[in-house]
């Protein structure tokens, strides 16, 4: 139908099901499908209330309302929403519903359809309060991830930045990234902005990769990590991990990280896609912080990662009272020693680089991980300095920017 303001009552039921029709086809950000979806629900949003006296429901209400006429708890909108963390977060009104979760609602629960839209549809700049200016261009370019001059910035801040943005289809990617939830494990504030164009540079770099096999929900399992881990052996240890992920159809992404940002690693999923990437900066430029990193990611694949949520993570900080991150801490350690062999191995008690070797060759992976297991727990970073495997990991990636 033609996009026009509704002023019969046929062109109201014609609005309705167009509606419907559009929340079907479930499209993309950005698309001419969705923003007629977001035109047309304005226009239905504007006929409502000219026509009636009372306000169209609000989302969050409407379903709560159905929660009570079915005596559901959260734990009965999983399938519809997702996790119980993001049920909360929906029902706080803390996470906007996307799509997906309005047709499952719809179909599932038999709310109506429009009572789930949003009830504007604010421009992109406005809704997100984008300050282009604060986006560390200078750095960018320097890198080359943007080819132009730096006396551009204050004229073309915003232009460069779209198209820095334009291989991930521009600002809706933006849009998308802002609207995630970000789970950051820092003891220092970082650069949102900085964080931003870091994670566009590494979703960049990872379409390279569409190509690859998809991955499989619960492929990574404890036995999984073990086998990933047991490549450490090898002098080129990282290269053939990030190799084998590939296959596995996760995608790994080595990019240094940009300044206030204290970033180790992170674990990303594609926007709009079920392909899950792995940043690592190699900010250290050790071995035994290598393997520790990928472990760590890895398991927040397995376990916590989604569309709506990202992870960031800086091993300078401790974790307590976070369980998710408590949990990818337990399972790369796991993964690298086995607490069983552990409690059994004289380098628990006694961290003399013979213990260190002993244990390594029992386990199949690299000294320089038992090593910094044993440095870790004592928090005595001098000791077996010359174990940790320093400079044997940016060398694997001569073409990067390593300052």
């Amino acid at each position: 139908m033609e996009l026009k303001v509704i002023k019969t009552q046929a062109e109201y039921k014609d609005a309705l099901s167009t509606l419907q029709e559009l929340l079907n086809l479930d499209p993309d950000s950005g698309t001419k499908e969705a923003e007629r979806l977001e035109l047309l629900s304005l226009l239905v949003r504007d006929y409502e209330s000219r026509q009636f006296s009372f306000p169209p429901p609000d989302p969050v209400e409407a379903i709560k309302f159905r929660m009570e006429q079915q005596g559901f708890s959260q734990r009965d909108l999983v399938p519809y929403i997702g996790s119980r963390s993001k049920i909360s977060e929906v029902l706080s009104r803390k996470r906007p519903l996307t799509l997906s979760m309005i047709r499952a609602l719809h179909e599932g629960l038999g709310i109506p359809a429009d009572a789930l839209l949003p009830r504007t549809a604010p421009p992109i700049d406005e809704e997100l309060k984008i300050d282009w200016s604060r986006f560390p261009l200078r750095a960018m370019i320097k890198r080359r991830w943007i080819v132009a001059d730096t006396a551009e910035i204050p004229t073309k801040g915003r232009e460069l930045m779209e198209e820095f943005l334009s291989p991930l289809k521009g600002r809706s990617a933006l849009v998308s990234l802002y609207r995630r939830s970000e789970h950051i494990r820092s003891g220092r504030e970082m650069d949102r902005h900085a964080l931003t164009a870091w994670t566009i540079r590494v979703l960049t770099r990872a379409i390279e990769h569409r190509s690859r096999p998809t991955y499989k929900a619960g492929t990574i399992t404890p036995q999984f990590m073990r086998q990933v881990a047991k490549l450490s052996w090898s002098e080129t240890g990282p290269i053939l991990a990030k190799e084998f992920l590939e296959k596995h159809g996760v995608t790994i992404v080595i990019e240094p990280h940009l300044p206030r940002t204290y970033l180790d690693g992170a674990s990303i999923m594609m926007p709009k896609e079920n392909k899950p990437v792995i940043g690592l900066t190699l900010r250290y430029d050790r071995l035994d912080n290598f393997w520790f990193c990928l472990m760590h990611e890895l398991a927040h694949v397995a376990r916590h990662l989604d569309v709506d949520r990202s992870f960031y993570d800086d091993f300078d900080t401790e974790c307590k009272q976070d369980p998710l991150e408590e949990e990818a801490d337990k399972l790369a350690g796991e993964a690298l020693i086995p607490a069983k062999e552990w409690e059994q191995s004289p380098a628990q008690k006694v961290p003399s680089p013979q213990a260190v070797q002993r244990l390594a060759d029992q386990l199949g992976i690299h000294p320089g991980i038992v090593a910094g297991r044993i440095r870790h727990e004592r928090k005595n970073f001098r000791l077996l300095n010359q174990l940790v495997g320093h400079g044997k990991v940016r060398r694997h990636f001569p073409e990067l920017p390593w300052e």
